[in-house]
């Protein structure tokens, strides 16, 4: 027998071992899945029904990558995803031929350009903002498109690390989210606003009580710049945060005050407010114990109850209002929440905003609380209607996360992304290299703040805060568009 003989001998003798593995194996998982009683399909079509699952998983990806037309995806589209992956490359995000927006969506913004827009050097850039001027220490905010809540545990040390440093570079501010403040926001350089959540992470007692020793050795960082009150976010109103227990090491238990290696679940609100007063109570207490600017963070399921929040305000004075109120949108994201309240609850942001600012101004709050806008709020067009709509300042998380490199993977809550953002298995957080990713970060906040300048030009006003709802149309069920002012006016 020649060589050729022994080796189809071989081949032969391997395809036999080979099938008799699968054949072995598959006669374990038909025992297997027969004498399980969790799940019915396996029970009832043991081995076959095991792929069910493996194509579910499956769709997803092809789902992502190859079915789905540019702005179909949700949360958020590849059109939406790619301009933030080309904006923090530098790169730039002119398009040819036309554009692929269906502008007869309901609810699309168009902005109504002038006839005789600002000549070029009449082009003013952004102005920079004070934030509390009754503060001890006031906040001049440099930018207008800043980074939102997201905590550490939440989101890895590189992560944070990256994006402060980014937000150093860029100018604008980083907020902490509830999770406290890291070594990693103070490496970075950032401006902070420091997030008190409902279990007061980094500033609470033993018991879960506001520690005023902690406050102002916070406030002592001279980079944490504001404290927010978080009332309630988008993704889960009336439900305190998550943090699993595999995100808890001993470093994120030390910086929350929280034991190691169990699962961290905030309370639904701050037990000692039950009502305005007692939140403007501890508004004015953090204002006076830190000396900086004090705001709350929330969303709106209508507008009766802000406006008695205004009501008391007005009734105890300017003094004792927040210097800013931040309206998150039912449509805000989060690592981990209950999908009824991910998709059911909250007032969004399109319908929250403009009311609220409206509510604020008849109040004869408008130069006393700044108002910030935040919920899927991501490109140039999302930061200028929520300027027309009469926002101040706008912050986006899940906007910075895709400049850090995510990729909707949707595993923010399984310690297993693939991107190493919000995870701590450093076999994934190798991939995030700090000073390329940071770079990218400056150059997305950068470039939101260039297109949204020039889309305040096009409108026929210097700069964006100029804007107002009259530079705005939105949409509507008969596919006409409304002037924004008409939809909401400001009385």
């Amino acid at each position: 027998m020649g060589f050729a003989g022994y080796a189809l001998q071989f081949l032969a003798l391997l395809l036999v071992f080979v099938l008799g593995v699968l054949l072995a194996a598959a006669l374990v998982l038909f025992v297997i899945d027969r004498s399980q009683t969790e799940d019915a399909i396996r029970r009832n079509y043991p081995v076959i029904g095991r792929f069910r699952y493996l194509f579910s998983t499956l769709g997803e990806f092809f789902r992502q990558y190859f079915f789905a037309m540019d702005r179909e995806e949700l949360p958020f589209n590849r059109a939406q995803r790619d301009w933030i992956k080309h904006a923090g490359e530098g790169k730039g995000n002119t398009i040819a031929f036309g554009s692929t927006r269906d502008l007869n969506v309901v609810g699309t913004p168009i902005f109504a350009n002038a006839a005789f827009p600002p000549v070029d050097d009449q082009f003013a850039s952004s102005e920079p903002m004070v934030i509390g001027a009754q503060a001890r220490v006031p906040f001049v905010a440099t930018s207008i498109f800043n980074i939102s809540g997201m905590s550490y545990g939440a989101i890895s040390k590189p992560a944070v690390l990256a994006l402060s440093k980014g937000a150093k570079e860029a100018g604008i501010w980083m907020n902490t989210g509830e999770g406290g403040l890291a070594p990693q926001h103070i490496e970075g350089g950032a401006d902070i606003v420091f997030q008190i959540g409902t279990a007061k992470y980094g500033v609470r007692t033993k018991d879960g009580a506001l520690s005023d020793e902690k406050l102002r050795e916070v406030a002592s960082h001279e980079t944490v710049r504001m404290f927010e009150i978080k009332l309630a976010q988008g993704a889960k109103p009336g439900k305190g945060g998550i943090l699993p227990a595999a995100k808890i090491n001993a470093e994120i238990a030390k910086i929350r005050g929280i034991e190691e290696g169990t699962d961290s679940i905030s309370p639904n609100r701050h037990a000692e407010v039950n009502d305005w007063n007692q939140l403007l109570d501890m508004i004015n207490h953090i204002r006076e114990v830190t000396g900086k600017p004090v705001g709350i963070k929330t969303v709106m399921g209508g507008t009766g109850e802000i406006g008695d929040f205004f009501d008391c305000i007005k009734k105890r004075g300017k003094d004792t209002a927040p210097d800013f109120i931040t309206i998150d949108g039912g449509e805000g994201g989060t690592g981990a929440a209950p999908m009824p309240l991910m998709d059911l609850v909250g007032m969004p942001v399109r319908e929250a905003l403009p009311q609220l600012s409206a509510m604020r101004d008849k109040a004869g709050l408008k130069d006393r609380i700044r108002i910030i806008a935040s919920g899927k709020l991501v490109n140039p067009g999302d930061i200028a209607w929520a300027m027309a709509a009469g926002a101040d300042f706008v912050t986006s998380a899940r906007g910075f996360m895709f400049a850090l490199g995510c990729i909707q993977s949707l595993k923010c809550n399984k310690n297993t992304c693939p991107t190493g953002i919000t995870t701590h298995d450093p076999r994934f957080q190798k991939g995030l290299v700090v000073e390329d990713k940071y770079k990218k970060v400056a150059k997305y906040a950068r470039s939101i703040i260039k297109e949204l300048e020039t889309i305040a030009h096009s409108v026929g006003v210097a700069e964006p805060r100029l804007m107002r709802r009259r530079h705005v149309r939105i949409v509507r069920p008969d596919g006409r568009s409304q002037a924004l002012n008409e939809l909401y006016p400001v009385e």
